[in-house]
Parts: C-alpha cells; structure tokens; sequence
C-alpha cells in the first residue's frame, strides 16, 4: 500500500520521548522502532514499525513480537498485516486489560522499541492452497490482520480471479479497520488496478444493528451469504477458503467447508482451505 494509504500517526509524541529500554536485548532477536500507533475503539488499535533489512516472511505469514520491559520477554504471535513488499510492518491488536503482554502493548507510542523474533511461520499463505477461481477470506475480529496483508499482495490476485472477505465483528466501530483497509485499497497506485472489480468485501455485525447482520456461520448455514454475493456455496472445483478468528468460528467454518467437499491444507501439502491455529487456545 502507498504511504498515502497507510494508518496515520494519532497525537503521536516526539521520538525522544519514547519509553527507554530498561532491558538488554535477547540475542537472535530483531529490536525495531515504532513508526506509528493508531488506535481505533477502546479494544482495537494498530501500529507499525520499522522493518529489518533481511527480513523477509509471505505475506498471510505472523511472527512473534514482545517488549524490552523485562529480562525474559514475553512473546506473542502477531499476524503480519502489511504485504511482504512494504518497507515497514503493521500489526493489528486487541487490548487485553490483563494481557501478559498485550496490557502494555497498547501503551506504545512511536520511537518505542519492539522484539521480533527473526521467523515468520503460518498456514494462511497462497502457496498452502491449490489454483481455483475464487478464493474466500472469512475473519473475525482482529483475524483481519493476515488477510490485510494478502489483499493488498499482487501474487494474490495473480493465483485467483476473484477475492472475497468477509470481516464479522461485534459493533459497528470494531469493523473500522477493515473499512478503511477497503477505502484506501482501491486508489493505492501498486494495488488498486488489481483490485478493480475482483476484491469483493462484506463487513458485517453480531451485536449492533448494521447493513449486515449475524454471525458468518449462520449466513453460510441458510445461504444469505452466498445469495447476498450472487454465487453458487462452496464448492471444491471454484473455492478455496482461509479462516481466522475465534476458536468456535474456526471449528464451525471449518465444519462447513468440509461438508461442502473441501479438502484441507498446507504448504506442505496444498488443499482447498486453510486455517490458522496460532491464535486461538
């Protein structure tokens, strides 16, 4: 995505005042700068920060990212939200009051440092599926953040004809991520032609009134999902299907993709629908 594009800063403090590192850094680990921190409600926010030169991961690919704030950091995996091309790297988070690690990643400002371990692993990447025509990208929460990453990747649209995400979330404002992914997408000089009449995206709620409603196993049980688009359920000579999100969302989606005939996969072995696990248990 273009600079242009990309989450701007939010009352973002000088570098100089960024948290100083009280904590040696773990050896073999990567110790990168805060570019920017976006937060979006009370639960969500986003960050980006600088990216290691010989760095390189897929994109749909996370990493395990923690703090200098202890002798043994804490680390947790994060789903790269930025395509494998971009010179930084964004990642979207919950805030967990309570959260080993997440209780003090939401108070990170730019010119803060963060660890990244140095390899990128997951299953939500292009080469784990094999070709087909359409491939669906079902997510809940922040489980949005691999498929930022894919859509906004030419090799997505290189391998299939047609994309379509789906983003469920509970309110309203929790779908504000994945909207202003969709808004700046479009006009982003890299990405955009590629785009054009292919990345179809449905935002939808569970708890707060929307144009959409309902939990997206529902709309797949009784079809409205698939009517609402205009084509045919899953089927294993045109899908291919990746999931994110909740562990009851995982377990049910994936139930039904099966039950359509699809076969599951890896990048060991590709199949026609993925899921990730790293996030959830």
């Amino acid at each position: 995505m273009s600079k242009e594009g990309r989450m701007q800063n939010v009352t973002a403090p000088a570098v100089e005042e960024a948290t100083p590192i009280e904590f040696p850094i773990p050896a073999g680990v990567f110790a990168e700068k805060v570019v920017s921190v976006k937060h979006y409600t009370d639960r969500l926010f986003a960050f980006r920060i600088t990216r290691p030169q010989s760095f390189r991961f897929r994109s749909g690919e996370f990493v395990m990212i923690g703090l200098p704030n202890a002798a043994k950091p804490i680390f947790r995996a994060y789903s790269i939200a930025s395509p494998a091309w971009d010179d930084e790297l964004e990642f979207y988070s919950i805030k967990v009051p309570d959260g080993p690690l997440t209780r003090h990643l939401q108070k990170i400002r730019p010119g803060d440092t963060i660890l990244m371990r140095q390899k990128p692993t997951g299953t939500l990447v292009v080469d784990a599926l094999t070709p087909a025509k359409r491939l669906w990208m079902i997510a809940t929460g922040t489980g949005i953040a691999p498929f930022a990453s894919l859509i906004r990747d030419p090799e997505t649209y290189e391998k299939f004809e047609e994309i379509i995400l789906t983003n469920t979330c509970r309110d309203v404002a929790d779908l504000a991520y994945g909207n202003e992914l969709i808004a700046c997408i479009k006009d982003d000089p890299l990405i955009g032609e590629f785009t054009e009449g292919r990345l179809r995206y449905v935002a939808a709620t569970t708890r707060e009134a929307s144009p959409v409603t309902g939990r997206i196993t529902s709309r797949m049980a009784d079809g409205s999902l698939f009517r609402d688009l205009g084509v045919e359920p899953f089927s294993p000579e045109t899908d291919r299907v990746m999931i994110c999100g909740s562990m009851e969302m995982l377990k049910e989606v994936k139930a039904l993709v099966e039950a359509a005939g699809l076969e599951e996969g890896s990048v060991s072995e590709p199949g026609q629908f993925v899921v990730e696990r790293a996030f959830v248990g």
